[in-house]
């Protein structure tokens, strides 16, 4: 494959008549088993920064969900060679099953009493490995169950939104009505919903989310998925970004958010602020429903520079309604660069390594994230939270600059669909 950033979609459009409704079967089963599974996770941040850090501080929430981060960097491109082995659908309906198990063992242990720092740390571990062998095949899936990437993707990202807007509000309500192990149950229950889904998915005639392939070695497929991944100038350049994002943006951002919040306001305006970025998600994939840029990552790049408002709210100590919009308007800027994202990967890579690619993009972007997380709590100790986000605002807006600045990602052009997006 070529660097060019005018490459060609890697499958040829089907002419309008041939193309089934967005909501069939499949999408409507696969779309189930991702929005309940999302409410899920949304709830999980509220009930590790809440939970967690009620029992072991910033320090203790900054190790579980760096453990479960790092866990998923070191063992997702495994995940990315046995989803295009195996099948995506087969790989995600297995992680799910293990989530509901990590998941419950957590519920028991909160209704027990006070869970060892351990056992968080030990499931947080299980569970990460779980997700690395789960989010591969969540692009592969996607051209699978959907003939308008866009529209799929942004349709999606508006079910990430409404969880992100319900999930955090239900977790500090239950939290403060009964306790953690309520989230951390019903968290298992989703995730039993969600591989009961995706069981269901049956594929379209001719489509197979396992590549007849054998003989292969482990070794040669991640080396062939690292060549289409080295092959994109304007995917590896993104992650690069992304990395530094995630050490000094994205991971930090619960940690600290969550401490200074909480401590100003009160909990319970932690998880209404989180939910507003759930709002600002909602709007940010309504938003990329209807627009359709010839430039999908030029105009993801110029999005994401509201995203800087969110950690400049906090920093600064504004009041709750500036809170409140900071987080909208960082919500609406992640989620429209996402489904632009996602939609140039699907678009833009040929299907049989599209979960290699896709295991490759995941562990760079998601790798800075982990040490982020485990560095918030140290970090306190040589600068306040505060300047500490300052610093994360200054980040994300020279990241903004440089993804604009780079001419592979700037003139990466739209991928041809098929007409009725």
């Amino acid at each position: 494959m070529t660097t060019s950033q005018t490459q060609a979609p890697a499958t040829e459009p089907r002419p309008a008549a041939a193309r089934p409704p967005l909501w069939d079967r499949r999408f409507t089963l696969y779309f189930t088993a991702r929005a309940v599974s999302l409410l899920g996770d949304a709830m999980m941040p509220v009930a590790a920064a809440l939970a967690v850090g009620a029992l072991y501080g910033v320090s203790g929430v900054g190790l579980v969900l760096g453990v479960w981060t790092g866990t998923f960097v070191l063992l997702v491109l495994f995940g990315g060679v046995f989803a295009d082995r195996f099948g995506a659908r087969r790989m995600m309906v297995g992680a799910d099953l293990v989530r509901v198990l990590t998941q419950g063992v957590l519920a028991v242990a909160f209704f027990a009493g006070t869970p060892p720092f351990w056992l968080l740390v030990s499931m947080a571990a299980v569970a990460g490995a779980a997700v690395a062998m789960f989010l591969p095949g969540v692009n592969g899936m996607v051209p699978l169950v959907a003939r308008e990437p866009q529209r799929a993707n942004a349709t999606l990202k508006v079910a990430d939104a409404l969880a992100h807007l319900l999930g955090p509000a239900l977790a500090g309500l239950l939290i403060a009505v009964t306790s953690a192990g309520t989230v951390y149950a019903i968290d298992a229950g989703t995730f039993l919903l969600s591989a009961l889904c995706l069981a269901l998915v049956r594929l379209a005639p001719g489509a197979a989310d396992s590549p007849a392939r054998t003989g292969s070695s482990l070794r040669r497929e991640l080396r062939q998925g690292w060549r289409e991944f080295r092959a994109r100038t304007w995917m590896w350049a993104v992650i690069l970004i992304w990395v530094v994002y995630g050490v000094l943006v994205f991971g930090p951002m619960v940690p600290l958010s969550s401490a200074l919040i909480g401590e100003r306001l009160g909990p319970n305006a932690y998880g209404l602020a989180v939910s507003f970025l759930g709002v600002g998600t909602v709007l940010g994939g309504l938003l990329a429903l209807r627009v359709r840029p010839a430039r999908p990552l030029a105009a993801g790049a110029v999005a994401m520079s509201l995203f800087t408002l969110m950690p400049v709210s906090v920093a600064v100590g504004s009041g709750l309604p500036v809170l409140l919009v900071g987080h909208v308007l960082g919500g609406g800027a992640m989620a429209f660069w996402s489904v632009m994202w996602a939609t140039s990967v699907q678009t833009h890579t040929p299907p049989e390594v599209l979960n290699r690619v896709s295991a490759y993009e995941l562990a760079g972007s998601v790798s800075g994230i982990a040490v982020g997380q485990i560095l918030a709590g140290p970090a306190t100790g040589l600068a306040s939270p505060a300047r500490l986000l300052t610093v994360s605002a200054g980040v994300c807006l020279a990241g903004c600059v440089a993804l604009f600045a780079v001419p592979a990602i700037r003139t990466l052009r739209r991928a041809a669909v098929p007409d009725g997006e």
